[in-house]
């Protein structure tokens, strides 16, 4: 792979990216993605790991609040 030189301004950009995803009080956003994406393709070896999705909950009845049944 290429190596790419990044001027101080460019480098100081990629800090800035990366401090930002790792410092987000919200790190599942999903509004950081584009951002971890731009990073894995300038530098695969030091992007932060992807996410992994959240466990979908299992379909089936909801059990709900029974609260107001059988009244009139």
């Amino acid at each position: 792979m290429p190596t790419i030189d990044f001027t101080d301004d460019e480098h100081a950009a990629a800090t800035a990216v990366r401090r930002a995803i790792d410092e987000d009080r919200f790190p599942h956003a999903p509004r950081l993605a584009p951002l971890r994406s731009v990073l894995a393709k300038l530098d695969p070896a030091s992007a932060p790991k992807p996410i992994a999705a959240r466990p979908s909950l299992p379909s089936g009845p909801s059990v709900g609040n029974s609260r107001g049944k059988g009244r009139r």
